[in-house]
């Protein structure tokens, strides 16, 4: 089954199959990414999706090689970027393309920035690298860089420190240390956390004009669906380590299929008003705890959790169910009760009741 969507070409700008993820710790290992499989059209937005510890930052960092070595190892997956495997490149390789190929805006500016160094020499360090430009090439980009990115006075602003900056002004910095050296993907994990809603709104609107710009194809990482409504065309949710349902963003808004995706949905603060300002939908958490991926589960992650569950959920991962063209659903809820050896006919657009289904 295909994992790419309608809009995407031929040849995806990132093409992830079977990707696993485990760390050694002291309390065993923790398989955190558990067959991750997804596709990112040029020039297009996949988002993301999931509660924090799902797997999210762990799938991205991968990519980028960045998880820690030990306690962390890739134990299996294809990562191709550009028709080129990327995964288990030599450090100089890998290099090659961090930074160059591939940006990353990471969660926590601040962590991230050396404060040590003024935000221009940072900036003019990654062209320097990858670019072999003077110092005051680089110097003279990073001010046409901090423009771009919309910070006042970016002739002053170049020699300032990160602490001098405010968290908005910190993450424009980190976006255009990211685009320097004009990537072809970019990969934010959760650049607007931390921000007030109107910092957000700017810097998402930054990133939507840069790709406009650009051309970039970019990886959203965020547990916000407002943020997805208004930046992606393609969404992958993820929960317990594993992609359970992905698709267009209209799928997965419209014709949500996995009961994680529509407990997520149902816990989004409604905009549907009477004329008295009274909302009418209440907020509907999701009860329960994500699972202990020490032990992850037989069968699906989200059994536990989930108002659907049947006996085989407990006992059986459900394979990846392609509902239509490009979405998808793992979940045993689209299996008819007839059809025990393979899927059958595939249920569209919504839940099929547990009362139909096969309950061994």
């Amino acid at each position: 089954m295909s994992l790419t969507t309608p809009n995407q070409a031929n040849q995806p700008i990132l093409d992830v199959r079977d990707l696993r993820v485990e760390f050694d710790t002291y309390g065993g290992i923790v398989k955190a990414v558990r067959g991750v499989n997804f596709a990112v059209a040029p020039g297009k937005t996949l988002a993301i999706v999931g509660e924090s510890g799902c797997g999210k930052s762990v799938t991205v960092q991968s990519l980028m090689g960045l998880i820690p070595t030990p306690p962390g190892r890739i134990t299996s997956g294809s990562v191709k970027f550009q028709g080129r495997e990327i995964l288990g490149l030599p450090p100089k390789e890998a290099n090659k393309i961090r930074g160059k190929e591939i940006g990353m805006i990471f969660q926590d500016p601040m962590s991230s920035l050396n404060p040590t160094m003024t935000v221009g020499k940072q900036i003019a360090e990654t062209l320097r690298y990858h670019e072999n430009i003077t110092f005051e090439e680089g110097r003279v980009r990073a001010i046409e860089l901090l423009e771009q990115v919309q910070i006042p006075e970016p002739a002053a602003r170049v020699d300032a420190y990160p602490f001098q900056f405010s968290g908005g002004m910190r993450q424009r910095v980190m976006i255009a240390m990211a685009i320097a050296c004009n990537p072809k993907l970019l990969i934010a994990d959760e650049p607007t956390t931390a921000l007030d809603v109107t910092v957000q709104a700017q810097i998402l609107n930054l990133m939507k004009k840069l790709q406009r710009e650009r051309g970039m194809s970019i990886i959203l990482i965020t547990h916000d669906l407002g943020v997805v409504a208004q930046m992606a065309d393609d969404v992958a949710v993820m929960y317990a380590g594993q992609v359970v349902e992905y698709g267009s963003v209209d799928s997965i808004f419209f014709h949500s299929s996995h009961p994680y995706t529509l407990g997520l949905r149902a816990a989004m603060p409604g905009h549907d008003e009477d004329p008295k300002g009274t909302a009418k939908r209440k907020l509907k958490p999701i009860e329960g705890s994500p699972p202990d991926l020490f032990h992850p589960p037989k069968g699906c992650g989200y059994a536990a959790r989930c108002p659907h569950a049947m006996k085989a959920c407990a006992t059986k991962m459900p394979p990846l169910w392609e509902l239509e063209t490009g979405h998808g659903s793992r979940c045993w809820l689209h299996h008819e009760s007839g059809a025990r050896n393979a899927p059958a006919e595939l249920f569209r657009g919504k839940l099929i009741s547990p009362q139909s289904l096969t309950q061994s």
